[in-house]
């Protein structure tokens, strides 16, 4: 509460009384000067316990009480005339201080106004004035005090601070406060007579209004301030312009752009980020007003880099930012790079692919689907709706025969709402069955797949029936098959299996393992080394997993081939097969078959011996035959001479043959050696047809030879080479009619001497000529005597021993051509040849 006039006037009373009880302490003080002023020497000196002694002292004390009453009366007089003129002095004051609160008070209730007064002592501040003013303080008095009621956040913390450094150290302040309400208020701070005093007063008119501004440019200014933090902490270059284009404000970023030390030395020497070109061309587009944007290269660096620079032009400045782009443009153009590669793979693809956006418009579609439903490219580049698709398509009988084909199609539609893909079976009144799969595009829409499984579905069907014939004709089999999984357990068998190893269909149902398998099958075949072997192929990790074969003698007699063969998925299949009654009729064979080649063996062996033995009378009778003819001996009559050449020819012929006996079985032997050397072939050939002039003429058969001049030589066994020839002209002789044509021509060819004997006879059989080239092989013309099959068996022989090979070309009724190939040089030693 205010204190009233009249309490404050009691109060400088008391203080008035106060100070003349002070001022009458100072009343003796008169008296002991009097005392001290008396004489010495008026006083009666007394000697101490001498006669008047005692009468002396009470006169002495009389004296001094009567002196010092007259002393008191004399000060208590002289006060009470100070207090009368102190106490008129203070009652004139007093009236004046009256005078000077009422018009105190009279002006502190002429303004709205309140006063805030605190003690020294801590005690609540003293309020003074009205408190219903309108800038908005509370009605209660008491309530002033709590700024936080009726302040805002900021002024309330701003009062309060001010207030605290007023009361501790005396520093005044004045603010302008704002109120919940919106409106504005002064306080003022200042110490009065060691007391804070703060006087909060309604601001209106120009004051509110300068009040207002204030407020707005200090929040302005605040903005402005975070702002300019913000752009600071940004890493894209900022800056600020005046109207005259001078640079007067960048952040960090524009001067490491800049490459210089700081802002100030941007400012000073008004760096420029953007070249003449990037700053003429946002002159240019500044024109138009507004915000401009534009994407220019600038050099930050030394690199080039691309920016979006927004720019903002206003009366007096400009201002703008350049958002660095570059990274952005790679990606860009790498996901460009991207989408077009997934466009040229999804038109590459066989499979009919489509893109709709969020609005059901087409948006990419592929190669395939234009030509599965044969749509016109300008419908489909017009980015149809798909319900507009559906339309069209099912006007061109495209899709399914629906009953309902509004509701069908909105189902279709229900895809753009949905979150989860879908799947549809078009069946389509063509005959084709297409899977259909939509997909939410991440980008909002639909991606539809238009799989055309007819085919699938085809093959299908077909593999299934290929299957069931497959399982029909493993289960027919009579070999038994049993297939062991990559887990080594039984996932296929046949009956021929169960039959082989008398295991019952109960026990392959439950699919045992290969285990149980072996120690099933060991009843029968107690081998463990093979079971082992098997095992190991089914259950084996080898990566090379090689097919194995064997044969198994049960104890039963029976004789079992088994064969593993590893499948691509792992599994391993084994075959099993009953071979008891074909290896008894092997055994039978290969029994018949030691015994022929025994038979052939002693026939060759036979032959041979009765060859060696049949040479040398051969030679006497062939000597003594030329004895005879010889006319020095004497004269034959021409009966004789006849015979005698008959003689001479017969033994001539057998001697041949014993002579070819006898090269093949030196040849046999491995001991047949050639003598090589340059072999001039126009000579051989020479030699060969020289030996056969007798037969030619004797069948009237015209040999025509092409050898070419420059034919030359090479390295072989002359001889052997001749004796070759021979047996092939003797051979072509031996098969051409009366009259006939025997070619023999020689070539050079990539290394190879080729000489070709062709005879226009009657050929050879096709059963024949696999066995051309066999021993005692022989057939001849019904006109011609039928030889002893040993010359071309015998060529075979010298051209194999050379190296070269021997082909046969006949046909039946049309001739035979014999070539034989030797190499110029020889590639291999005798005895290689030999072997």
């Amino acid at each position: 509460m205010r204190p009233t006039a009249r309490n404050r006037t009691n109060d400088r009373h008391a203080k008035g009384v106060t100070g003349f009880a002070a001022a009458g302490v100072s009343v003796a003080a008169p008296m002991t000067a009097l005392a001290a002023e008396t004489p010495a020497a008026a006083l009666v000196q007394v000697t101490p316990g001498g006669p008047g002694y005692l009468e002396a002292a009470l006169i002495a004390t009389a004296l001094g009480i009567v002196g010092f009453a007259i002393a008191a009366a004399l000060a208590f007089l002289r006060a009470r005339n100070r207090a009368a003129e102190v106490q008129s002095r203070l009652d004139g004051e007093i009236g004046e201080l009256r005078a000077a609160l009422d018009r105190a008070e009279t002006l502190l209730d002429a303004q709205d106004q309140v006063m805030m007064v605190w003690s020294v002592d801590g005690s609540p501040p003293e309020i003074i004035g009205h408190a219903a003013m309108a800038g908005g303080l509370p009605s209660e008095t008491t309530a002033i005090a709590a700024f936080g009621t009726w302040l805002d956040h900021a002024s309330s913390a701003t009062v309060e601070a001010a207030i605290g450094t007023l009361r501790r150290s005396g520093r005044a302040f004045s603010r302008t406060l704002a109120t919940r309400n919106g409106n504005y208020v002064e306080a003022i701070g200042r110490t009065v007579g060691g007391r804070a005093v703060l006087r909060l007063r309604d601001i209106t008119g120009d004051q509110l209004q300068t009040a207002r501004i204030a407020d707005r440019h200090d929040r302005l200014k605040r903005d402005i301030d975070v702002m300019r933090t913000l752009l600071e902490g940004l890493p894209m270059p900022a800056w600020l312009r005046d109207r005259h284009d001078a640079l007067i404000w960048v952040n960090n970023a524009y001067v490491k752009a800049v490459d210089l030390a700081d802002a100030r030395t941007v400012l000073a020497e008004n760096a420029e980020l953007l070249d003449a070109a990037g700053r003429e061309a946002l002159r240019k587009a500044r024109q138009n007003g507004g915000v401009v944007r534009e994407r220019l290269a600038v050099v930050v660096a030394g690199a080039r880099r691309s920016f979006d620079v927004v720019y903002l032009s206003a009366e007096d400045g400009s201002a703008g930012i350049a958002i660095d782009v570059s990274e952005l443009e790679s990606i860009e153009s790498q996901l460009q790079r991207t989408i077009d590669f997934h466009s040229r793979t999804l038109d590459q693809l066989a499979t009919a692919v489509t893109i709709f956006s969020a609005d059901g418009r087409l948006r990419f579609y592929n190669a395939a689907y234009k030509a599965l439903f044969d749509l016109q490219t300008a419908f489909l580049e017009s980015s149809p709706e798909e319900g507009a698709i559906f339309d069209r398509l099912r006007g061109a009988r495209r899709l399914p025969e629906q009953a309902d084909y509004q509701s069908w199609k909105a189902s279709l539609l229900e895809a753009y709402r949905s979150l989860e893909p879908s799947e549809h079976w078009w069946h389509l009144p063509d005959g084709q069955t297409l899977r259909v799969l939509s997909t939410p595009h991440p980008q909002g829409g639909v991606i539809r797949v238009y799989e055309n499984v007819t085919e699938q579905l085809d093959l299908e069907s077909r593999y299934q029936s290929l299957a069931n014939v497959q399982q029909e004709s493993l289960d027919n089999l009579s070999e038994g098959v049993v297939v062991f999984g990559s887990d080594g357990r039984v996932s296929l068998s046949n009956p021929a299996f169960k039959r082989i190893w008398k295991l019952s269909t109960g026990e392959m149902d439950e699919r045992p393992h290969i285990s149980r398998i072996v120690e099933w099958c060991s009843l029968i075949h107690d081998d463990a080394d093979v079971w082992s072997v098997l095992s190991a192929a089914v259950t084996g990790f080898d990566d090379m997993r090689p097919t194995l074969k064997g044969r198994m003698e049960r104890i039963d007699g029976s004789v079992v081939d088994y064969a593993t063969v590893p499948l691509p998925d792992g599994a391993t299949m084994i075959t099993f097969l009953d071979v008891s009654a074909t290896v008894a009729v092997e055994r039978a064979l290969k029994e018949k078959n030691e015994a022929l080649q025994a038979a052939d063996l002693l026939k060759n062996a036979f032959v041979e011996h009765v060859s060696y033995e049949l040479r040398s009378p051969l030679t006497n009778i062939i000597g003594f035959a030329q004895l005879l003819s010889d006319a020095r001996i004497g004269e034959l009559t021409t009966k004789q001479r006849e015979y005698t050449d008959y003689i001479m020819s017969s033994s001539k012929a057998l001697l041949a043959i014993i002579n070819d006996i006898l090269d093949l079985a030196t040849i046999d032997a491995g001991i047949m050696l050639l003598d090589y050397d340059e072999v001039d072939i126009a000579e051989t050939v020479n030699a060969a047809v020289t030996g056969v002039q007798d037969r030619l003429y004797e069948a009237n058969i015209t040999l025509q030879t092409d050898i070419p001049g420059d034919i030359g030589s090479f390295v072989a066994d002359a001889s052997r080479v001749r004796q070759v020839l021979y047996n092939l002209l003797s051979n072509a002789i031996s098969f051409s009619d009366d009259g006939a044509h025997v070619d023999l021509r020689c070539r050079r060819a990539d290394g190879e001497i080729v000489f070709t004997v062709s005879d226009r006879g009657c050929g050879m059989p096709a059963d024949y000529v696999a066995d051309a080239f066999s021993r005692f092989e022989s057939r001849a013309q019904p006109s011609r005597r039928r030889g002893v099959g040993l010359g071309l068996s015998l060529v075979k022989n010298f051209v194999d021993l050379h190296g070269g090979t021997v082909e046969i070309d006949s046909k039946e009724d049309e001739g035979t051509t014999v070539t034989c190939r030797f190499p110029e040089a020889p590639q291999c030693t005798t005895a290689d040849a030999a072997e």
